[in-house]
Parts: C-alpha cells; structure tokens; sequence
C-alpha cells in the first residue's frame, strides 16, 4: 500500500508539496482552512481585471526550483519574461535606466563611469564567490567600503529584490548568496502567464490527477503525539486524519497554537516572535492604456515601484485594458506610526507623474494598506524555521518562513521540495526498497 501523507496548509509550499508526493505515488491528502486554494496566492476577478494578491514575480526562473518541478511532475508554467530595457529608476528630477544589463549598466546615470566599472567588479566578484559576506555583519555595514555610488546602487538592487526599505540590515552572506544566484540568470524576472491562479490551478490539477484529496473549509484544530511522532491531527467536529507523514505548511504562529499544551510547542515561538515583510499594494485596472517608455519605474526616495502587469500577461485585462500594481515598502516604526495612507497617497503621485490620466480611465482598484509578503523578514538576526525538527520524527514544514534558497515564493517552493525529499527519503521507503 502507497505511504500515506498529509499536508496542512493549500498555499504555495502546500499545494506544490502534495503535487510532488502524488505525482512519486504517494497518498496525498491537502487540508486548507479557507474556501479557495492559493493562501496569500491568489487570483481576484474584479470588473474583467485579474488582481493578483501581491507580486506574481519569479526570480532568476533559469535557476528556479519551479524548473524542477516543470521536469519532474509535468507542473506546467507559461512564462512572461520581464524587458529589462524597460525598467527604469525615477531619481526625483530624471528617470534612468535600471542597470539590470550590460546595456543599461552602460546608459545608466546613477553611476559614472568609474564606478560603473567597480560597480562590474562587485558583481563578477559576486559572482565568483569572492564576495561571500560575513556572520554576523549586515550588508549595509560589510558595504562600507565600497564608494557611495556603489554602496547606494548595490541597497537599492537589494530593496526590490526583498522587499524591504531596510536593505542596509539584510545578513551579509544572505546578501551576496542571493545575488551570486541572480547575478547568473538569464532572465532576472519572470511573470506566470493567468497569474497566481493558473500555478495554483496547474498544482491542484497534479494533486487530484495521481489520486490525491483536496479538502478546503477544513481548518486543523489539535494534534495527538506519542513521543516523537504524530498519530493523528484533528479537523472540524472532530474529524481524525492519520498519515505516515505530516507535513505543516502554515506559519509559525499556526504551528505554535496547533502544538499548544504540548512539549513541542516552544520549538515554535522564537519563529511567532519575528516580524513578517509587509507593503501597502495599490493595484489599477484601467479601461484602456497608457502609453509609456516602461514596464517598471522604481521611485527610489520612497521606495516604491510600479510594474504594468497586464504588458506581459494580457489574460489578466479585459481587451484593450491596462493593470498596474504598485508596492510601497513598510517597516516596524512606519506601521506602528500608522503610515499606510500616507503610502497610499505617495503611490497616486507617483501614477500621476508617470501614467497621466489614470484616475479618468479608472475601472477598478484593490489597495491594502497591509499586506504581507514574507512571514518572516529576512534582516538582523531573525532566522528561518527549518523542514524538520529532531523532536518530530514524522512531522516537517514548509513556507516562505522556512529555511530554503531565494526570497518570497522561492522560500515556499525551495522549502517543499526540501521536504519532500526528505519524506521520499525516509526509512520506511528505503526498507521497502
């Protein structure tokens, strides 16, 4: 009989989990709490617009774990590769181009030429893993050496790629590990073709076609243990889901409630203590489109960008339409200071300076003041959970607060897979063998 295993949580790390223990055989059934599949994952239809709830954006696709998954279990991914010449930074008073290649490092105006070329010797140094960082250092003070120019350049690069207006407090060997990875792409960015809702659908069609069970509306509410290992879990009005493998993908404050009373609980709240990666998203649906010189404009005194979605991925507007998502980064002081509208107001500024007009073709908007894109934000000394505990001999996890390569969904697929691997690794697989 095929090994059976369990997975709690339908986001990403969940949903791309229980496609890979389906498609190798495995007894699969997903749990998810909520009516739709997705998590923070999701496609919402509003007025003939596809939201997407947060960024769709991959990085470095070539090196992506998602290509694993494309080879391994038939995840199908209609990719929309990112223009870099059409990516630009608003210095207040110009635009310029990012320098994301060789030809925008050459047109670029926010280095000259001197540091252009010391700016290239950082990234082939990057590259070549001579630059590794050091523990204990973030990168904003390991990058005091570097000139002003550089040093700026090398913060802003790294505060769109994590999403944070705190680049200077990212670890430093978190820093260059990330960037030696994205340096060697081909193709720095990526969109999915149908947005969060077609991988969502493409991983749930993988689920259901080896055998697999997909249960929403079913929040886990309590766990049994017997020593090391997992027994049973407990859903709504009692219902018992036994496994030979659980696999936990839900954030850690989840974790810790659903451990509570239990030994293991305290593996959990170093993890429910950090703080998350949050931005205020303000996305616009309009009726027909502007035109402009780019597809991305990085405002970079207030940290703030604006992608046109729908120039890549035309699924996502109704003929003839536009959507645009902007995000304005938020760190601790900003929320606790209630600054959101403020942020708010900013990003229709910045609409108006560079896509006029707008407000009148204006046909539908989703702003959130609040949105997380990363459980735990990866500065200071706030680490991410690891797949698997010594205490748990059949219990692993998975998420973007996992330990896994990349940032943001990367962290989800990464951490899954690890997971994964471990559960087809397991004793009881390997005596059968």
């Amino acid at each position: 009989m095929s090994e059976k295993a369990i997975v709690v949580g339908g986001g990403l790390a969940g949903l791309s989990a229980a496609a890979r223990l389906a498609h190798n055989g495995y007894d699969v059934t997903l749990l998810e709490k909520a009516p739709k599949l997705g998590g923070r994952a999701i496609t919402i239809p509003l007025k003939g617009f596809n939201f997407n709830f947060g960024a769709h954006a991959i990085y470095a696709r070539d090196k992506s774990i998602l290509r694993k998954f494309e080879h391994e279990i038939g995840l199908n991914v209609d990719w929309k590769d990112f223009s870099p010449s059409k990516a630009f930074y608003d210095m207040g008073s110009y635009t310029t181009p990012m320098p994301a290649t060789l030809e925008g490092l050459y047109r670029t105006k926010v280095l000259d030429s001197q540091n252009k070329l010391r700016f290239a010797y950082e990234v082939f140094k990057t590259m070549s893993s001579i630059n590794r960082g050091e523990e204990g250092i973030p990168i904003g003070e390991y990058l005091q050496k570097e000139t002003p120019q550089v040093r700026d350049l090398l913060l802003t690069i790294a505060s769109s790629n994590f999403f944070t207006n705190e680049p200077e407090r990212i670890p430093s060997t978190l820093f260059f590990d990330y960037y030696r990875r994205l340096f060697a792409t081909q193709r720095a960015v990526s969109y999915i073709g149908g947005g969060w809702q077609a991988i969502v659908q493409a991983f749930a069609d993988i689920i259901e076609k080896n055998g697999g069970r997909i249960i929403t509306k079913e929040k886990v509410s309590r766990i049994d243990l017997d020593g090391k290992e997992i027994t049973a879990i407990y859903g709504k009005e009692e219902r018992v889901y036994t496994a030979d493998h659980y696999l936990f993908c839900i954030p850690p404050k989840e974790c810790s409630q659903l451990f509570a009373e239990t030994p293991l609980q305290k593996y959990f709240e170093e993890y429910v203590r950090y703080s998350p990666t949050s931005v205020v998203v303000y996305d616009v649906g309009l009726s027909e489109r502007i035109s402009s010189p780019f597809t991305y404009i990085y405002q970079k005194a207030q940290k703030v960008f604006i992608t046109d979605i729908s120039y890549y991925d035309t699924t996502c507007v109704p003929e003839g339409g536009q959507l645009m998502q902007a995000v304005a980064y938020l760190n601790e002081e900003e929320i606790a200071q209630n600054k959101a509208d403020e942020k708010v107001a900013i990003i229709e500024s910045i609409y108006d300076k560079h896509f006029p007009g707008w407000r009148d073709r204006l046909v539908a908007k989703r702003v959130s003041k609040k949105a997380t894109v990363q459980e735990i934000k990866c500065i200071d000394d706030q680490r991410l959970m690891p797949v698997k505990f010594h205490s748990l001999a059949n219990a692993y996890f998975a998420g973007d607060w996992c330990q896994g390569k990349g940032q943001l969904s990367e962290l989800s697929f990464t951490s899954a897979y690890e997971a994964t691997r471990r559960i087809m690794k397991h004793p009881v697989e390997e005596e059968q063998d």
